[in-house]
């Protein structure tokens, strides 16, 4: 009995030492892989207070002191002071042993001078070789040779709950080393200056990344790059464990095309797309929420040139499962112009049983260039626009009338602005606006002119095998 005690510190020393054996060693990943990390140092135009910050300034001390502020608060005159350049403090990793440095975009977009310090604390002026805004990624260039390089991995294959770790310069602190795992794979975030460009599907983990951890790598236990961190959500301005990452999948894509053209041209379908929600997934039959609602085909574009229509619901792309909206224009944007890609949708012919009874397609479509788009884009959006309430319709089939005994009633095909505000979905029929029964396209814009702003009309709708509902509408010209 005496020997319990002793018995049991074995169990617990086994368990403590089974316990540390379970754990990663991140040892030899960060020897190996610090001395392809780089320090990423900017300098901005300089900046001078303006002569509105000189003002408001004074109003505030005049809030507190009335007319005789204290001397040492007085505002300095703007022609006493030489202008002060910004700077800012980033990381980066080198994927190529003659120079080549990738980091994030806007890490050094409009940057003055850029400077690049190795691990082993030599420094170079960098170039720029190409930026690219809708995926936040920079290529660099500098002048050595024989550099240590980064192993690119493949973010395709991550999986939710593996670990990774981050290198970089938090808050100027060079080659600092964060663990953690991944939290989620496809996350839709903001990016560049176009907001919801859905080109890129973020990582997300909960790596304690700070500012100036920007561009440098994210790596998985086999000490490859499968992210380059971009993004935090924070309320303080440090690490709340929401990181993201762009894959590196999209990195390679961008960055061998900004190394043999410095641009980069993306793949575009010419559709308009929402989420499938559980409402939407019982008006058109599906067993659960998934795939992208098609709303909108721009004319002209290759989503209209292979077949696909208003109400059709993309449920794979090139083999890929469609979960949600924002994974297709990421898998999409993957391409390059002109590839073959195979698309699969759910399609309907009309409204009710023919909606519930959608039937499975594969479709086959040329990728088009997202760059030759906007011209097409504007074109149909100005028509999209030709009518007051934002709205495309077709006239109903004898047959659909007779199965939701209907008298009257338009199928809506497109909808935008008001129509939009209101909550209209392609696929719902319109039975009548503010009374008025629709039959046809012309009935709409016969009616149009003649409906009154600035204030609510009634719409009535039938969506899916519902009862008819009242909607309102309203056009604020």
């Amino acid at each position: 009995m005496k020997s319990l005690p002793v018995f049991a510190m074995t169990l617990w020393v086994w368990s403590a030492f089974a316990q540390a054996q379970a754990l990663p060693d991140f040892t030899v990943l960060v020897e190996k892989n610090v001395p392809a990390i780089v320090n990423v140092s900017t300098t901005f135009g300089a900046v001078q207070a303006n002569a509105q910050d000189r003002e408001n300034l004074k109003d505030l001390l005049r809030y507190f002191y009335g007319d005789r502020p204290p001397q040492q608060f007085q505002p300095p005159n703007p022609e006493d002071q030489e202008p002060e350049e910004n700077g800012a403090t980033a990381s980066g990793f080198i994927i190529d042993s003659t120079g080549y440095i990738v980091t994030n975009h806007h890490v050094v977009d409009n940057a003055k001078s850029i400077k690049v310090t190795l691990n082993d604390q030599r420094e170079f002026e960098a170039r720029v070789v190409g930026l690219d805004d809708q995926s936040d990624l920079a290529l660099l260039k500098i002048e050595a040779t024989n550099l240590p390089v980064v192993k690119l991995g493949s973010s395709e294959k991550l999986k939710v709950g593996e670990w990774v770790l981050a290198i970089g310069s938090p808050f100027g602190l060079q080659y600092s080393v964060a663990a953690g795992i991944v939290s989620y794979i496809g996350r839709s975030l903001p990016t560049g200056k176009s907001p919801n460009n859905g080109y890129v599907s973020y990582i997300q983990t909960d790596v304690a990344i700070n500012p100036g951890h920007s561009g440098g790598p994210l790596l998985n236990l086999a000490g490859e790059v499968v992210g380059i961190n971009s993004q935090i959500f924070t309320n303080s301005g440090g690490s709340i464990g929401l990181s993201f990452a762009i894959p590196v999948d999209v990195a390679k894509n961008v960055v061998t095309q900004l190394r043999d053209g410095g641009k980069v041209e993306r793949g575009w379908m010419g559709v308009g797309i929402e989420n499938v929600d559980q409402e939407k997934a019982e008006a058109f039959g599906l067993d659960r929420p998934h795939g992208a609602l098609v709303n909108q085909v721009i004319k002209g574009g290759p989503a209209e040139a292979a077949g696909i229509k208003v109400s059709d619901i993309i449920v794979k792309f090139n083999s890929h499962d469609i979960r949600t909206r924002e994974d297709l224009p990421y898998f999409v944007g993957l391409l390059k112009p002109g590839t073959e890609a195979s698309v699969e949708i759910l399609r309907s012919e009309g409204a009710g049983d023919k909606v519930r009874n959608a039937r499975p397609m594969t479709l086959h479509m040329k990728v088009g260039n997202l760059e030759n788009a906007k011209t097409l884009s504007k074109n149909d959006a100005a028509t999209a626009k030709d009518g007051r309430l934002g709205l495309k319709v077709s006239a109903l089939d004898g047959k659909t009338k007779r199965e939701h005994d209907l008298e009257s009633g338009v199928l809506v095909e497109r909808v935008g602005g008001p129509a939009q505000a209101a909550k209209l979905q392609p696929g719902d029929i319109i039975v009548s606006i503010n009374g008025v029964a629709l039959n046809s396209a012309k009935d709409l814009a016969d009616l149009e002119p003649k409906l009154p702003a600035r204030r609510q009309l009634p719409v009535l709708v039938m969506r899916g095998d519902n009862m008819p509902n009242y909607f309102t509408i309203r056009i604020d010209e």
